[in-house]
């Protein structure tokens, strides 16, 4: 797919992300937004939103399609090697003059997708408001680029060769910027996919597969949903305060969204270097500063945190090697803060053997063995067995690919779907032969104190502002 490109070079001082995604959305239905939560880091201080999809690669239910604006150009079933040679050739199809490393396809990889990826089979137990495609990436005709670190805007737009240019139209629209707000209210209880007892159980039975050496460890998850009424992305604008992260997202897809805010890259190539950053050891924060720091320091010698954040850091060495040379551990389990909770994290790097090979590389290092545990094939199986259904988009990825060959994808953590007025929202802790069940439980609800909190948050739109 052939386009002419500009940009556009602006003060972007008087815009907000959240701001210029109200004022758009409505105009612009499918539109993505992706932000960055450090606007002092020249390296991190980027925002994007993403406006009204040309073509798209979607795979549902194992089956693939090319959608070029509202038309299916393909739609046929597909074996794994097939999805990635079609993924390949989707983001290949764009290469042409005048691109930028910026430039690329915007979109998420559900955990259930590691069937085209690897040798493994994933049962399929959901229910059908839960149902979503496995896999989707699009390319916008606009793409406005928020640099906050200098308070720049870059807008650019990607015009077919066969269309005239709309540029004029969205920029009326940003200068006559209104921002419509939609109230948000639960309208039932948190419910999850288990009880307290249901999820002791399965950890008592992961422990017993560490202990006969089935796996070193597996992490295990579970399940919560509300209903709800009016407008979700009061609940994204709440997390994003309550709980601003490396990755904040809010991804419409029409018939359901996917948001969040996560704090675990799965995967960043920049020039050629891949890296990894896992995160692992996982103490709750108290709200106290001098109490945070003697937990910080006793995260930093806990033996069992330690023991499963260098494991999951030699997974990642392993998972980098198979398509990285110079593979190596540049920082090691440095204690960070987060809102709710302080966490071990490590940085892997290594060189790409093959430049022009990112697809294979994101399915080499795909799902983070944060979210699976290792050895990582196994830890998968036992997870398919034990969990109640399908994690659909849990445990996945979300972010961006260009097209010179640069990747930046968040793991999906801390993150909701939203789908016939229901918010589902997952967490799950890493099981070890050595695990206190309880901990484990706790561990839980620990990383979704945050998603709680904004729901509730949200249900008060007077008390946010953008």
């Amino acid at each position: 797919m052939k386009f002419n490109i500009q940009r556009k070079h602006s003060s972007g001082d008087l815009h907000t992300p959240v701001g210029l995604y109200l004022a758009l959305r409505d105009i612009y239905p499918s539109a993505l937004l992706l932000e960055s939560s450090d606007y002092h880091s020249a390296g991190n201080s980027s925002s994007y939103i993403c406006l009204q999809p040309l073509s798209s690669f979607v795979v549902n239910k194992s089956r693939v399609e090319i959608r070029i604006k509202d038309k299916v150009k393909l739609s046929e079933n597909s074996d794994s090697q097939h999805v990635l040679e079609y993924l390949r050739n989707f983001l290949e199809d764009f290469n042409q003059e005048g691109l930028e490393a910026g430039d690329g396809i915007y979109g998420y990889i559900s955990y259930d997708a590691i069937q085209f990826f690897e040798d493994i089979e994933i049962n399929k137990r959901v229910s059908k408001d839960f149902e979503h495609p496995e896999m989707i990436f699009s390319a916008f005709r606009f793409v406005i680029h928020l640099n906050h670190y200098n308070d720049s805007m870059t807008i650019t737009e990607f015009c077919p060769v066969d269309e005239e240019s709309t540029f004029p139209q969205l920029m009326a629209h940003i200068h006559n910027q209104r921002n419509p707000v939609f109230p948000f209210s639960t309208t039932s209880e948190t419910v999850s996919n288990m009880d307290d007892e249901s999820f002791l159980e399965m950890v008592r039975k992961a422990k017993t597969n560490c202990r006969r050496g089935d796996v070193f460890q597996v992490v295990l998850s579970r399940q919560f949903s509300v209903s709800y009424k009016g407008d979700d992305l009061n609940v994204y604008r709440a997390l994003r305060r309550i709980n601003p992260s490396p990755y904040l997202y809010y991804f419409d897809y029409g018939s359901f969204r996917i948001f969040g805010s996560s704090p675990e890259s799965q995967l960043k190539i920049k020039n050629g270097i891949a890296t990894l950053n896992p995160i692992a050891g996982t103490y709750r924060r108290t709200g106290n500063d001098a109490a945070d720091k003697q937990l910080a320091e006793q995260l930093a010698l806990d033996p069992k945190e330690n023991a499963e954040h260098a494991m999951l850091v030699d997974l990642a060495r392993n998972d980098l090697s198979r398509s990285c040379r110079n593979v190596e551990v540049e920082t090691y389990k440095e204690v960070q803060y987060f809102s709710h909770v302080i966490h071990l994290v490590s940085k892997v790097t290594g060189s790409m053997k093959q430049k022009n090979n990112i697809i294979q590389t994101i399915a080499d290092t795909f799902p983070a063995g944060t979210l699976s545990g290792a050895p990582k094939h196994r830890a998968m199986q036992i997870i398919d067995y034990l969990e109640p259904q399908s994690r659909g988009f849990y445990g996945g990825a979300v972010g961006f690919i260009s097209f010179k060959g640069d990747v930046n994808l968040a793991i999906l953590i801390r993150s909701f779907l939203s789908k016939n007025n229901q918010l589902f929202f997952q967490a799950g802790a890493g099981i070890v032969n050595a695990s206190d069940i309880h901990s484990e439980l706790q561990e839980v609800n620990n990383k979704l104190a945050a998603l709680h909190k904004a729901i509730v948050v949200a249900s008060d739109t007077n008390t946010i502002t953008h």
